[in-house]
């Protein structure tokens, strides 16, 4: 089990995280693993990865998770499809959407509290 991030930032085009920068987009389990967003998969399904498909996002799913946080870019362009906004409620998650250097800090604030799930877009 990875520690839990304390310290992230984010600019255009990167998010640092405890002191390593990382120049794609993330997803930060809730036992605080991180690794790179599969974003081929909704680029293949909807021509762009600014939007989260669901298959994309079952790949992330199963690690107890009670919240999903989704940074949606420095300018809030990526956005989840409507059948994984769906799945997700259906699982009963709690899902938050905002632009990522918010999304970081709702997820500093609630991922000592509840099992976040992070996933962080670091452009547009």
């Amino acid at each position: 089990m990875s520690a839990l991030p304390k310290n992230i930032s984010s600019e255009f085009g990167w998010i640092e995280i405890d002191g390593k920068v990382y120049e794609y987009d993330i997803v930060i389990y809730p036992d605080g693993k991180i690794e790179r967003r599969q974003k081929e998969i909704s680029k293949r399904k909807h021509g762009t990865s600014h939007r989260l498909d669901i298959e994309e996002v079952t790949n992330y799913l199963g690690h107890g998770e009670d919240v999903i946080i989704v940074g949606t870019g420095q300018y809030g362009m990526l956005s989840l499809t409507e059948e994984s906004l769906k799945l997700l409620k259906d699982l009963g998650l709690e899902i938050i959407q905002l632009p990522t250097r918010e999304a970081i800090k709702k997820y500093i604030e609630l991922s000592g509290k509840k099992r976040v799930l992070g996933i962080f877009h670091v452009t547009c």
